[in-house]
């Protein structure tokens, strides 16, 4: 058996309760990026937890980010303020794994 559709059903449910949108996203195997680690999976559960409380209490236009081991809410005009590349430098690093 084969489940799904929670993320369609969440999303109308989310809608239902704050009256803001949302929506599903059905992530493709380029965007995954392959196999979560622990440490990953951990992570994303924390990242939701913060973002359900964030709406909870009523934030909205932050979002939650990693300060060294701490999930942090971040005013999103904060987050967006400066322009932030990457280094040249990373993307040489990269080539090396990756050509």
């Amino acid at each position: 058996m084969r489940l799904g559709g929670i993320g369609a059903a969440l999303a109308a449910l989310i809608e239902e309760r704050t009256g803001r949108e949302a929506r599903a996203v059905v992530l493709g195997h380029i965007q995954r990026g392959g196999t979560p680690s622990p440490f990953d999976r951990v992570l994303a559960t924390r990242f939701g937890l913060a973002a359900v409380d964030a709406v909870h209490d009523g934030q909205s236009g932050v979002m939650v980010a990693l300060k060294g081991t701490d999930i942090v809410r971040v005013p999103l005009s904060a987050a967006t303020a400066q322009l932030k590349l990457v280094p040249a430098e990373r993307y040489a690093e990269a080539g090396v794994f990756f050509g």
